[in-house]
């Protein structure tokens, strides 16, 4: 299976190093909302969406204020979402026959109607909470303007018999898919949150989506977090116990097995510029050092 990676849409929140730490003080920083694109035999499959046409062309509708206007800034370019990409690498729209979502927040599910023949598969956990719109954040996060129209859902249970997966529980294979492709629960950002592990010829890859946002808190060394994304993730987050449960078990997944799994994040530019590179990179490129530390090579169980 081939994989693209695409960042479907820019996020400018205020803050510059302080962010993303990467640029000065002074200024917007840049996130990435970082999907999969995967050739399978059968058609292709999309890890989460980013923001689509709609959001682009009617943003205050479709968006919180406080998203699109304080807190993250989106730079909505129609270049940038799912659909134009898919059209630039030669592929139809309705090429696209499955979507896998880590989540339902809106800037990884705002593509949902721009592919309306996709099949898309969620844990059941986070479409209840998406659906019920039970809080003033809920109501923020998940906007049903971006998911009203979509009738061809497949849930998974969260808990409950299913596979194991490098010591992650409970995780699931996907309806209709390859085996080679798995929802692993993530729980705590959201109820239903969930990462993605893709088996290519190098390795796994895990997308983790917003289970952690930073690159260095995945740093077997010194766990780290600039002070803009720390804010970010509590003020977000569910379960405070989960998210950090999980975001241990992360940690110990990289230090295991850092050489067999690739682990990233939905925002982090760092790790998408890096796995962008990689893509075309030889296998031996000094590219793969920062995303695969020492490790023990195991089986998956």
């Amino acid at each position: 299976m081939r994989i693209h990676h695409l960042n479907c849409t820019t996020l400018c929140p205020p803050g510059g190093r302080l962010m993303d730490g990467r640029k000065g003080f002074a200024g917007p920083a840049a996130l990435t909302c970082h999907c999969l694109l995967v050739e399978g035999a059968n058609g292709l499959i999309l890890v989460d969406t980013g923001f689509g046409l709609q959001d682009v062309l009617h943003p205050r509708p479709r968006l919180a204020p406080l998203f699109l206007n304080v807190l993250l800034r989106p730079r909505l370019v129609e270049e940038s979402t799912a659909i134009r990409q898919v059209q630039r690498l030669g592929f139809k729209p309705e090429d696209v026959r499955d979507i896998i979502l880590t989540h339902m927040d809106f800037d990884h599910a705002g593509g949902l109607e721009d592919f309306p023949q996709a099949r898309v598969h969620l844990l059941a956990d986070e479409y209840r909470q998406a659906t019920a719109q039970a809080s003033a954040l809920d109501r923020g996060r998940f906007r049903p303007q971006q998911w009203l129209a979509e009738s061809n859902w497949v849930t998974y249970p969260t808990g409950g018999a299913g596979e194991r997966w490098f010591g992650f529980e409970c995780v699931r294979d996907l309806q209709g898919l390859p085996p080679e492709i798995l929802l692993v629960p993530l729980v705590g950002h959201t109820l239903g949150h969930a990462g993605v592990a893709i088996q290519t010829e190098d390795g796994w890859l895990l997308h983790s989506g917003d289970a952690y946002f930073y690159h260095g808190e995945m740093d077997l060394d010194r766990y780290r977090c600039t002070p803009g994304l720390r804010f970010y993730q509590k003020l977000m987050q569910t379960d405070g116990y989960l998210r950090w449960y999980n975001l241990r078990r992360l940690r110990e997944l990289v230090r295991r097995h850092g050489r067999d799994v690739t682990v990233f994040c939905a925002h982090d530019s760092l790790e998408f510029e890096l796995l962008e590179e990689r893509e075309k990179a030889p296998a031996e490129s000094p590219l793969r050092s920062f995303l695969a530390p020492v490790s023990e090579s195991t089986l998956p169980v």
